[in-house]
């Protein structure tokens, strides 16, 4: 049997972590402002608060997910 460097958890949570960071860019985009008109939106909450933030959590549970420790089995 290989060793690899990550287990089945560490995938899983890797995985909830790109999910994560796709719903923060989602969150962020929207309509833009053009020449013929503004577009308030673009100074939402949602876009400049939330968003951003949901993008850290989620980088941040990535380096979680890679630093997860993975379960010794000692087996005789």
């Amino acid at each position: 049997m290989k060793n690899f460097a990550f287990t089945k958890i560490n995938y899983i949570l890797l995985a909830i972590g790109f999910i994560i960071i796709i719903i923060g860019f989602v969150l962020m985009s929207g309509d833009s402002t053009t020449e013929e008109a503004f577009n308030p939106d673009i100074f939402s909450d949602t876009r400049i608060k939330v968003a951003p933030m949901v993008c850290l959590f989620g980088f941040l549970f990535e380096i979680v997910a890679i630093l997860w420790p993975a379960r010794k089995n000692k087996q005789k």
